[in-house]
Order: structure tokens, then sequence, then C-alpha cells
């Protein structure tokens, strides 16, 4: 992920992560809708948040919601794409919603510390 000189990408704040979280999750209840009705069973848009998250995440660093919300989820260690097994595990503890609320320093919550991951804003392009 290049970045001008004088910017270094910095951890992602709640607010657009949450917002992120929510763009995605409206987007599994419509996938998860064709095979059946989310308010009757509940457990397909969830499938699908988990595969979303391991699959574009892992491979591509972002979600659809991810990329409206200007993140982009990483390495902790090298900055590089995370992995499908990587992100499907961040995806199953993603779901579980406490890890993702608990926080550190770096603003990474559980589920990023256990796939070694952190979200980051991706700087604005320069005018």
């Amino acid at each position: 992920m290049p970045t001008p000189a004088n910017q270094t990408p910095e951890p992602a704040d709640f607010g657009p992560r949450f917002a992120a979280l929510l763009v995605d999750w409206a987007l599994c209840l419509l996938a998860g809708s064709f095979y059946a009705d989310p308010r009757v069973v509940a457990w397909p848009p969830v499938l699908v948040l988990v595969v979303l998250n391991g699959v574009l995440v892992g491979l591509f660093g972002q979600t659809p919601g991810m990329a409206l919300a200007r993140l982009r989820c990483v390495s902790f260690a090298d900055g590089g794409a995370i992995g499908v097994a990587r992100g499907l595990l961040r995806g199953l503890l993603l779901v579980l919603l406490i890890p993702a609320v608990i926080q550190d320093a770096d603003r990474r919550g559980l589920h990023d510390r256990a796939a070694g991951s952190i979200v980051l804003k991706r700087p604005r392009p320069a005018a």
C-alpha cells in the first residue's frame, strides 16, 4: 500500500470501522436472504459475513464497506495481505462482536490481534 512520503498510515477510528461493518452487514443480509428469510433463519447472513471477510480481507485487504469508509486491513507485521485463513479467523471472531469492541492502544480489536492484522485509514489522494 504505497503512501506519500509525508503521510504514514494511521489506525482507523471506531466510527468508520463500525460504519463499514454496517454496510457489510446490510450486504450480507441481502445475500443471505436469497437462501432464507433472515428474520426466520439467522445463520446465512452470518456465514456470508465470515466468508466475505475471509476472502476479501484476506486477499484484497478490504470489504465493500471498508472501501466506502476508506479503510484497509493489512498484516500488522509487514503491511501486506493477511491471507484467507487469517481472514476467516478474523471474520469468525468479528461475528462474536465482543472481540471487535475490545481494542488496544493501536485500536486493534482482539479479532485483529488474533489474526495479526490492523485496520488503517487510507490516505486521501494528493490534489
